[in-house]
């Protein structure tokens, strides 16, 4: 009987001791999680910014890209803005979608765009010809594209783009230099890779159309 007895209390023990050390790898495994969660961005970081002031510049490189599909029949400068529309509206989609994840605003009134990279949308750091952010098209010239037909809108779109390129592969370097490391930021950098590709792309493509 006492050494029944004994037996027993034993396995009390060892139950109680191995209850415990799960419940501590349990607490352990928790606190790890809630240390690797991803942290929600501030409305005024540079994560946010990125994504607002890039939907914008995304948005109009899509505009462009439709509006020069329907101005010629070259098939090289169609595929160059089907792949740039595709691509761009992709991007855009996963920005805005991620802003919605965080809970912050689409727009942010009173604020210029560029301002999280330390640069304003007016005065002597911003665009002086009416175009929203450095790269981007005017009114004018987005008019212009619109009624061209052929090598000119060939030519104008490929210039247009190339500059739009340009600006935009100095917003995303800014969101690599300030972003939090994640998705967004290797968003970012993909986008620096593939549009510096780009321009390469349409430089030549200008070359051959003796622009």
């Amino acid at each position: 009987m006492r050494r029944r007895g004994t037996r027993t209390r034993w396995a009390a023990v060892t139950a109680v001791a191995l209850a415990l050390l799960f419940a501590g790898g349990a607490v352990t495994v928790a606190s790890a999680e809630r240390d690797e969660a991803p942290r929600t961005p501030a409305t005024d970081s540079a994560d946010a910014g990125f994504a607002r002031d890039m939907a914008v510049h995304h948005q109009q490189a899509v505009e462009m890209s439709f509006i020069v599909r329907d101005r010629t029949q070259d098939e090289s400068v169609r595929r160059l803005a089907y792949d740039i529309a595709n691509t761009q509206a992709n991007q855009r989609g996963m920005m805005l979608g991620w802003l919605d994840l965080w809970g912050l605003p689409k727009l942010q009134s009173g604020v210029e765009p560029m301002a999280w990279m330390g640069m304003g949308g007016s005065g002597d750091s911003g665009p002086s010809d009416g175009a929203l952010m450095p790269g981007m098209a005017t009114n004018a010239q987005l008019d212009a594209l619109r009624k061209a037909s052929g090598r000119e809108a060939e030519v104008l779109y490929l210039k247009l783009m190339t500059e739009h390129h340009k600006g935009g592969v100095h917003m995303a370097e800014g969101c690599v230099g300030k972003c939090a490391p994640g998705v967004e930021r290797d968003l970012a950098q993909g986008m620096v890779e593939a549009q510096q590709s780009e321009i390469l792309l349409m430089a030549d493509m200008l070359r051959k159309r003796g622009a």
